[in-house]
């Protein structure tokens, strides 16, 4: 049987260079959606109309989030 060598886990969230910069920046990540899901809970109390509306774009503002601590708009190094 032929054996295979299993594949090399990417290397997501082991450090984080870039000092207090990037510290600045999970600080912030961490406020803006501990302040959307706090907005999008009171928006369920007034209502079911008011409860669809803000749960779809707290969605949205959550995963512009999450893109924006990945990295997804950093300069890449260029191709040789």
């Amino acid at each position: 049987m032929k054996m295979t060598v299993p594949p090399i886990p990417p290397a997501v969230a082991l450090a984080d260079p870039g000092g207090s910069d990037r510290l600045r920046l999970r600080l912030h990540q961490i406020t803006w959606s501990a302040a959307t899901v706090l907005i999008t809970a009171w928006c369920v109390t007034l209502g079911t109309l008011p409860a669809i509306i803000s749960i779809s774009l707290a969605k949205h503002i959550l995963v512009a989030i999450l893109v924006m601590g990945l990295g997804v708009d950093e300069p890449r190094p260029p191709r040789r």
